[in-house]
């Protein structure tokens, strides 16, 4: 995600004009496309790095034997169906010369895909579980559903402003200035939440003594949340620097990561009671 985003953010992009190759006759950038060509370039090669990974956890998914793998097979399945789809709908970006809604759907398949590596790891080494009650219990959901809300509106603020990846791309029309209030409304109310929730998990564990995996899930939850608040406010007062809007997608995709890992560790299952 962060290595897509130094694309679009350096104007490397169209550093490769077509898909699947890189120019009309070679498959991998040529001199005469510079920087922005081996950027994207190298972007490109991430894709079979990425989709090794995905196969060899697949495999090694399978080798555990019915009981072991038992709540693994479809994350890792779908994970590895995910990486060749991205790989595709980037191709198609190229091809559509950066269409902003393309390089946003580009944008959200990545957050989907590290929530769905969230999960295989959550359901790989499943953390001793504590009991949690039903105030903690009933914020986990909003917290999922407003995260997820801000990060797909953070996906319209991006096709609305600078950075298009090429100079000569169009941007999605919206009004920047208005879906920057729009991006900031459920970000606060998700700062609000993953507060109230942190200060309720951490009141609990201070009750009996102990610090439990669920705060430190909601500790790092809040804390990500909030340099994000902070980062998206001042981007948002120097005129949106590309540096800053670099660690701001790392933020987005820390977030996808953990708002799937706060849910899970209060109201998912453990796979295996051991």
């Amino acid at each position: 995600m962060v290595t897509g985003g130094i694309v679009r953010l350096t104007g490397s992009g169209l550093g490769c004009p077509t898909w699947p190759k890189c120019t009309d006759d070679s498959f991998v950038t040529v001199p005469e496309m510079g920087i922005h060509g081996i950027i994207e370039f190298g972007n490109r090669l991430l894709t079979f790095v990425l989709a090794l990974i995905a196969l060899l956890t697949f495999i090694t998914v399978l080798a555990l034997g019915k009981k072991l793998r038992r709540g693994l097979v479809l994350p890792a399945f779908f994970l590895g169906l995910g990486i060749p789809a991205q790989a595709v709908l980037g191709g198609i970006t190229v091809l559509t010369e950066l269409n902003p809604w393309l390089v946003g759907a580009h944008f959200v398949l990545s957050a989907i895909l590290i929530a769905l590596a969230a999960l295989l790891v959550f359901r790989a080494l499943p953390p001793v579980h504590v009991p949690v009650t039903q105030a903690i219990f009933s914020t986990a959901t909003p917290l999922a559903v407003v995260g997820a809300v801000t990060i797909l509106i953070g996906v319209l603020v991006t096709g609305a402003g600078p950075h298009s990846g090429d100079e000569n791309s169009i941007r999605n029309g919206l009004d920047l200035e208005l879906w920057q209030h729009f991006h900031s409304y459920p970000g606060y109310l998700m700062l609000l939440l993953a507060l109230i929730q942190f200060v309720l998990i951490h009141k609990r564990d201070a009750a009996f003594k102990t610090r439990s995996y669920q705060w430190k899930v909601s500790a790092l939850l809040f804390s990500v949340t909030l340099a994000q608040a902070v980062i998206g406010i001042v981007q948002s007062r120097l005129g949106v620097p590309a540096v800053l809007v670099t660690f701001h997608m790392l933020g987005a995709a820390v977030l996808s990561a953990l708002i799937m890992f706060q849910w899970l560790a209060i109201r998912g299952k453990t796979i295996r009671a051991d």
